[in-house]
């Protein structure tokens, strides 16, 4: 029997990274009253996260592309607001470019507590930050098929948004190292394959039944099928400096999950590849950001980022056009063309040496134009 259709509502969770306004060192204690307030003026929507120095936000439940972008430029720019008179300043990257991860402190909350007492000094090294989008597959067995398709684009997705090229102080060569610090924790990286959302529970289950997890919360994969929602939510990506870029990635994960039930619909489907495949993809994209392109699978060689796009936008175009979002989709060619995040953090610390800086101050401009671009790139 055919799936109902999917609403394909979408939601779009942004963790942020808490700066010393004179240090530009992340704070290593929030607050006391900054997240009251915070919670005072967007009641539901603000969070703590493992670490004192971040804060998650997260947008209601959006029919359109243009409502997600006002909520999530409303709650940055409150967050912004708040933070501000405790001398404090957001960045939306994810990583900080010279924090120390020894010197963090984690929010003394049970399940985060929990969560540092099992995973130990992997958990205490998550100075990381992410965006995580869901997108409503109100059917648990459709959810299940449009997961093992969509995995194929996940690298692509991630490409496009990285930003956090350093870490403690170093150049990583990466574009995003976020991904190699995430990759320590258990039950991440791609997800598993099932046939129905039964053999996915069953899976949860005996994980829950033995002690090792609580529920499917703790199952971090790069997409998952969330467990308060009836979403499929997307964990991949680094959170986009800017929000256009943010609200883009968004905009294309979304096209293409209703793309996959388009073929669906007519008893066709993506092709499957392996994780193995996938796998180089997403070291690539990990790597090199889209700066190398990705490999195709089925032409067997690897294709430059511009011409991957052109043929992302087709696949999606029909969809983009039916859920208004097409210039959303086509500001992918504006990331080509000026970078991602990484891009721009790796020229800011080039310029400022350049201009006879050391590594260190170099570094504090990076956070400069971090806390600059997160604010004006509303």
């Amino acid at each position: 029997m055919q799936a109902k259709e999917p609403s394909f509502t979408i939601g779009i969770e942004e963790e942020y990274l808490l700066v010393d306004r004179e240090t530009r060192d992340l704070i290593q204690q929030a607050p006391p009253d900054m997240l009251p307030e915070c919670e005072k003026r967007l009641d539901n929507q603000v969070t703590p996260e493992f670490l004192q120095c971040q804060i998650e936000v997260g947008t209601q439940v959006c029919h359109t592309l243009q409502e997600a972008r006002a909520d999530l430029a409303r709650l940055r720019t409150t967050v912004i607001e708040v933070a501000a008179d405790y001398g404090i300043a957001v960045v939306a990257a994810s990583t900080h470019p010279f924090s120390e991860w020894t010197l963090q402190r984690h929010t003394e909350k049970q399940r985060y507590q929990i969560l540092a007492r099992d995973m130990q000094g992997v958990a205490r090294q998550l100075m990381i930050s992410g965006m995580h989008v869901h997108v409503a597959i109100e059917d648990a067995d459709l959810r299940i098929d449009l997961m093992n398709q969509v995995s194929y684009l996940l690298p692509h997705l991630l490409a496009l948004s990285t930003s956090s090229p350093y870490w403690q102080g170093h150049d990583t060569g990466l574009k995003s190292y976020r991904l190699a610090v995430w990759d320590q924790m258990p039950r991440s990286g791609l997800p598993e394959r099932f046939d129905s959302f039964a053999e996915f529970q069953r899976h949860i289950d005996a994980l829950v039944n033995t002690g090792v997890i609580e529920d499917s919360t703790k199952i971090w994969w790069d997409i998952r099928p969330s467990a308060r929602f009836p979403t499929l939510e997307t964990r991949m990506t680094d959170i986009c400096t800017t929000l256009d870029d943010g609200i883009c990635v968004a905009a294309i994960y979304r096209c293409w999950l209703r793309m996959l039930y388009r073929l669906r619909k007519k008893n066709l489907r993506w092709r499957q590849y392996n994780n193995l495949m996938i796998n180089e993809n997403r070291w690539r994209a990990q790597r090199y950001g889209f700066d190398e392109g990705l490999i195709d699978f089925g032409r067997g060689v690897i294709v430059p980022s511009t011409e991957l796009v052109d043929e992302i936008l087709d696949w999606i175009r029909e969809d983009a056009e039916y859920f208004g979002c097409v210039a959303e989709t086509e500001h992918v060619r504006e990331i080509l063309k000026r970078g991602t995040s990484a891009h721009r953090q790796t020229r800011a610390f080039q310029t400022a040496k350049a201009a006879g800086a050391d590594d260190r101050e170099a570094l504090v401009a990076v956070v400069d134009m971090l806390v600059h671009e997160t604010a004006k790139g509303l």
